[in-house]
């Protein structure tokens, strides 16, 4: 090749040139849908001038978000992390655990924790061991609700005599003392044509805010039956419920709906006939409202300015909390209250 270019010469060279830039020219003029717009200079196509602006993208960040606490909030969170760290920051680690409501604040107070989730709001002591330690909750302690979650009593599948229960029913079986001084109930004690059989109660044990929520403000704070089989694991509580034709137990919404083809949701008169627990019914005005609560998470405001992620991580739960409710079974929240929400976060300094 070198050789026949240099037989050539220069000149025949330019020819080839000329003859190139002719053909461009040619080619610019007759084509109706060319890329260039005037006042480019040089003639120069604009995608090969400018380039377009990428995308804004978040700055990545990376960490660890730590979050424990409810059992019940738990597969609502779980699923919110997920996405976050799937699609959001892939560098950034939440980890979420589900040790119960009251375990999960005994975390939150001297700091092992970035958020703690719970079933019902914190209590008063609770909030005074925060406040000894400086921090005030509604200041530096931030409180959020997430969704509304329905307390549901469960059957067996084989049980087709409780399907449906006034809540002054369930209320006087779970207390204790009511039918029997052993608190030995049988199905027949609440309805005389139900069988002469034990009933089998099972619930969350102490750790969860669902216990505390069945026993503060369904029982009254009354003492519940001795007799009643209280479990960590809500997934040890559907097991036993579903071997067991004469059990009943407690627990929120969510974990039934995961469940329903092991356990039948007992629907609840209130007063105005039976309510069977759905999206549709559990709500604070709603049909279910007898038997509906708020759920929460609270964030430790320090490590919200400390460490970048977690209040990345916060502004993202209420972005993604009312979209995810219902795919872990709970109802969302009015678009409002996570807009406020997340206001309060924008405004952190």
């Amino acid at each position: 090749m070198k050789k026949i270019l240099k037989t050539l010469g220069v000149p025949l060279m330019l020819v080839f040139v000329m003859a190139f830039v002719a053909a461009c020219g040619g080619n610019n003029g007759g084509n109706a849908g060319n890329t260039n717009t005037q006042g480019n200079t040089g003639g120069q196509n604009s995608a090969e001038s400018t380039p377009a602006p990428e995308e804004s993208k978040a700055p990545e960040l990376s960490g660890q978000v730590i979050v424990d606490g409810s059992g019940t909030v738990y597969p609502l969170m779980a699923l919110i992390s997920e996405e976050y760290m799937s699609t959001v920051q892939e560098n950034v680690s939440v980890q979420v655990g589900r040790a119960g409501s009251s375990a999960g604040f005994q975390k939150f107070i001297p700091g092992e924790l970035d958020f703690a989730n719970a079933s019902r709001k914190i209590k008063d002591e609770e909030a005074a061991e925060l406040e000894a330690k400086g921090l005030v909750v509604g200041e530096d302690v931030l409180e959020f609700r997430l969704a509304y979650d329905g307390l549901t009593m469960v059957i067996n599948k084989e049980n087709d005599w409780a399907t449906e229960m006034t809540k002054e029913e369930i209320v006087n079986m779970y207390l204790s003392g009511h039918y029997a001084a052993d608190d030995v109930v049988k199905w027949s004690d609440i309805r005389p044509e139900w069988p002469a059989e034990q009933i089998n109660f099972y619930g969350p044990n102490e750790n969860h805010g669902t216990y505390e929520f069945f026993s503060e403000v369904i029982l009254g704070k009354e003492p519940m039956v001795t007799t009643a089989n209280l479990q960590q694991e809500y997934s040890t509580l559907v097991d036993l419920v579903s071997k067991d034709k004469n059990a009943i137990a407690f627990f929120g919404f969510g974990y039934y709906t995961t469940n329903t083809d092991k356990l039948t949701a007992v629907k609840v008169d209130f007063g105005n006939g039976p309510v069977e627990p759905s999206l549709e019914t559990i709500g604070e005005d709603l049909e279910y409202a007898g038997f509906t609560r708020p759920v929460f998470t609270y964030l430790y405001g320090p490590y919200a300015l400390e460490k970048p992620q977690v209040l990345d991580f916060a502004k993202y739960v209420m972005d993604a909390a009312g979209q995810f409710a219902g795919e872990a079974g709970f109802a969302p929240l009015p678009d409002s209250v996570y807009a406020e929400y997340k206001a309060q976060l924008e405004a952190l300094k």
